[in-house]
């Protein structure tokens, strides 16, 4: 994938990348609540923080090859979680579970969609990596005798999955998944429930803290901190602290 733009020698830009990519990475460069009105539609609020290094790199005097290659760069940070959920999955010391593992490996990072990524610019792949971790945490709990680590790999799990969500929304119905995995895991039927809600509790935590720093801004600013999506569900809240936007 890092092939890609060093042989096309740039960087492309598609429409979702003029439209709110890099407009997004600016807002966290520089909050524009009081210059700019709806300038990319609903996407003008989404969270923007991985948007950065999009702006940084666009806004550098970078060659267009070598920023798609920083930009690609960023996305093999997935390799690693999915190479661990690989190793698990197919286990053996032999040359041909080795193969096998490295087959899957590749099948994994070979779809379409992702292949696409590598030639635009997107923060879906760099959202997905907390999950992608979670998920793997998950799967190694399930490989554990029943003791305290199994805890604390699911504890770990949930907050990156809410870390993930946080990142992007669409990210969770993948993460309402995991208390499948989560209670698959040794040990009784009390301690599975109770490892599950205890790791649910930690999604939420991470989930809320990861998004404050910008569902507050969105709050002091509109008066909704998902804006401006559920405005009527969050306003009974807004009349009834005063909060006029």
């Amino acid at each position: 994938m890092l092939a890609i733009p060093l042989y096309r020698g740039e960087m492309s830009l598609n429409w979702d990348a003029l439209n709110h990519h890099i407009y997004l990475g600016w807002v966290a460069d520089h909050v524009r609540f009081d210059r700019d009105f709806w300038a990319a539609g609903t996407q003008s609020y989404q969270y923007p923080y991985l948007y950065w290094p999009v702006y940084r790199l666009y806004m550098s005097a970078l060659d267009g090859r070598w920023v798609g290659v920083i930009w690609v760069g960023l996305h093999t940070l997935a390799v690693p979680p999915v190479y661990w959920i690989v190793r698990l999955c197919i286990q053996g010391e032999t040359w041909d579970a080795a193969g096998m593992r490295f087959a899957a490996l590749l099948l994994s990072f070979l779809s379409p969609v992702l292949v696409g990524y590598t030639a635009v610019t997107s923060n879906d792949v760099l959202a997905s990596i907390p999950l992608l971790w979670a998920i793997s945490l998950a799967f190694s709990a399930c490989e554990q005798p029943a003791s305290g680590r199994v805890s604390v790999l699911l504890c770990l799990s949930g907050l990156l999955a809410g870390i993930s969500v946080a990142f992007k929304w669409s990210n969770g119905p993948l993460a309402v998944c995991l208390p499948v995995l989560w209670l698959w895991t040794p040990g009784t039927p009390v301690q599975r429930l109770w490892r599950c809600f205890l790791a649910g509790c930690f999604t939420v935590l991470a989930c809320a803290l990861t998004y404050l720093p910008w569902g507050w801004q969105l709050w002091r600013e509109f008066g909704n901190p998902f804006y401006p999506f559920m405005d009527e569900w969050v306003a009974p809240l807004r009349n009834l602290v005063g909060r006029i936007p």
